[in-house]
């Protein structure tokens, strides 16, 4: 079941993160380090990662590898982009070179993640 809706899935967290990148966030909760926002990037990007995997992983002509690569590619190319989107659009927020490092080191979590993750065979649109 989760397979048959995994684009909606991928697009509507792929906008709600557009939309939560761009807006006045004020201030996020502390959790106590001094680099919490660079924490919420690993966690927001590996979990794109993932979503975008579970849909990848559906199409018929990519297999494992192929579908990973493409997860990372769109999670990779999507973080760059919205950081350069942050300096050139918003007053409130700015582009960061560390938070596309956070962002990678989130992408790349999740991609060793699924790599390492047993493999069951699942029907493919």
């Amino acid at each position: 079941m989760l397979k048959k809706y995994a684009l909606i899935i991928a697009l509507g967290f792929t906008s709600a993160l557009t939309y939560l990148s761009l807006v006045n966030l004020g201030k996020m909760p502390n959790i106590g380090v001094s680099f919490s926002d660079k924490i919420y990037h690993f966690i927001a990007y590996a979990l794109m990662t993932l979503v975008w995997f579970n849909y990848t992983s559906t199409l018929k002509n990519l297999n494992k590898m192929k579908s990973i690569v493409l997860a990372v590619v769109i999670s990779v190319v999507f973080g760059m982009i919205i950081e350069f989107l942050q300096g050139a659009l918003t007053a409130t927020r700015e582009a960061d070179f560390n938070d596309i490092i956070a962002n990678n080191l989130g992408v790349l979590a999740a991609a060793l993640f699924v790599w390492f993750m047993p493999v069951k065979d699942v029907k493919k649109y």
